[in-house]
């Protein structure tokens, strides 16, 4: 998982197995980011979609979840207009494509979760000063 700013620039990235949902990993992310100020809103796919996860990230860190809504919820509730910052989406997507550089960040080749870690955050750091 992994968090950027506006600019599309890597701010957290977590690492876990592929079982667990999306949704739960969220907090983990938050908590493992690099600069003190938590962002005013979170962009996600349709995954994020959950009313128990808006609540906690709005009540216990003060950040609005925006996500589109999943096909299979029968009321909606909004109309488009916190959307339009989905459009924006595309900036994180940027950021795997710059991680996906690096050859060991594509395939997994450590058999320790924090050696893959650790070469994860080098190429965050590179992705970072090639930015700057």
């Amino acid at each position: 998982m992994a968090i950027a700013d506006r600019h599309g620039l890597p701010v957290a990235v977590t690492i876990d197995s592929a079982s667990p949902h999306e949704v739960t990993l969220v907090e983990d992310t938050l908590e493992a980011m690099i600069v003190d100020q938590l962002p005013e809103n979170l962009i996600g796919d349709k995954a994020y979609d959950s009313d128990p996860l808006d609540e906690r990230l709005a009540r216990e860190y003060g950040v609005r979840l925006l996500s589109p809504q999943r096909d299979v919820r029968r009321k909606t509730w909004d109309d488009g207009r916190r959307l339009r910052r989905y459009k924006r989406r595309w900036k994180i997507e940027r950021l795997f494509a710059w991680l996906f550089n690096f050859r060991r960040i594509i395939t997994r080749h450590e058999y320790y979760p924090m050696n893959f870690l650790g070469f994860l955050r080098l190429a965050c750091a590179m992705v970072l000063l090639r930015h700057l």
